[in-house]
């Protein structure tokens, strides 16, 4: 978009969405994606974002993170959009603000990855991702139902440290919904629902990170397991439950770092869990 003087851009803007208010869309025209929003010299977006009651240190984020050479493989390209074109619309989007230019109303949204671990890999963002979009391409999302947030997993900071020792011994697609003795194992542990849940689905390998999803891309790395700080959350069969906690393992290889905490079933002989004194 052509650049105009501040007082004309200002009096361009028509509305402008609060942060914290109702701004859930989805996307339904991938063409509406601004492919080079330039947002540095964009005065008519930077005034929106201002407008919108955007945080200095949010506007500059926004600003680095819309371009694109930091979209995932199944946006990089015109035909891997078109591909994706139905995928776009499983996106959990955020509307940050929307103003008015010569060419129609625009919108600047956020793709927050905490998000949007559900999506495939080539879809998938190693950070919040941040497109100017033509309006008329989004969808507002009604929320019928007020939910929770999903939830982060069982805490672990109070679980045994593990030590992985053989790698290799990993269920990589183990199918805990279906381990009766597992889950009853995690509920006497005290895990909620929503925990429970989330281990369920963060336990299978389609869910890890991009370099260890596939067990050709993780079969060259499995040393790199040993590395990981780990902790036991459950024990059961033979098997065991390990938490990969991101915020302990932002140091490991790429491509191997968690985003979210992660959880693998073990071999119980193929981990040393520390032994946890007890208080007297």
């Amino acid at each position: 978009m052509p650049a105009r003087t501040l007082p004309f851009l200002l009096a361009l803007i028509l509305l402008t969405l609060n942060v914290l208010g109702q701004n859930l869309v989805r996307i339904n025209d991938v063409s509406a994606i601004v492919l080079r929003p330039e947002l540095a010299q964009d005065k008519t977006a930077q005034a929106g974002m201002q407008a919108a009651g955007l945080s200095t240190e949010l506007i500059g984020k926004v600003t680095v993170l819309s371009e694109p050479a930091l979209w995932p493989a199944g946006l990089a390209t015109d035909s891997a959009r078109q591909a994706n074109q139905a995928a776009l619309g499983n996106y959990a989007v955020n509307r940050l603000c929307e103003y008015n230019t010569e060419e129609g109303l625009m919108s600047i949204v956020v793709v927050p990855v905490a998000d949007n671990y559900h999506m495939s890999e080539e879809l998938r963002s190693k950070t919040d991702l941040y497109f100017v979009m033509r309006s008329s391409g989004l969808v507002t999302v009604e929320p019928q139902v007020i939910q929770s947030p999903p939830s982060q997993g069982p805490a672990w900071k109070r679980m045994p440290k593990a030590k992985i020792l053989l790698p290799d011994e990993v269920y990589a697609t183990y199918d805990l919904s279906r381990d009766t003795v597992a889950l009853a194992e995690f509920v006497r542990k005290g895990f909620s629902q929503p925990e429970i849940d989330a281990v369920i689905f963060r336990s299978h390998e389609r869910n890890w990170p991009e370099g260890m999803d596939l067990f050709d891309e993780r079969y060259p790395n499995l040393s790199e397991f040993k590395r990981y700080k780990a902790y036991a959350a459950a024990a059961w069969d033979g098997k065991v439950l390990l938490v990969i906690p991101a915020e302990q393992n932002k140091k490991a290889k790429v491509g191997l770092r968690p985003y979210l905490d992660i959880y693998m079933v073990y071999a119980a002989k193929a981990v040393s869990v520390k032994e946890v004194r007890k208080k007297r």
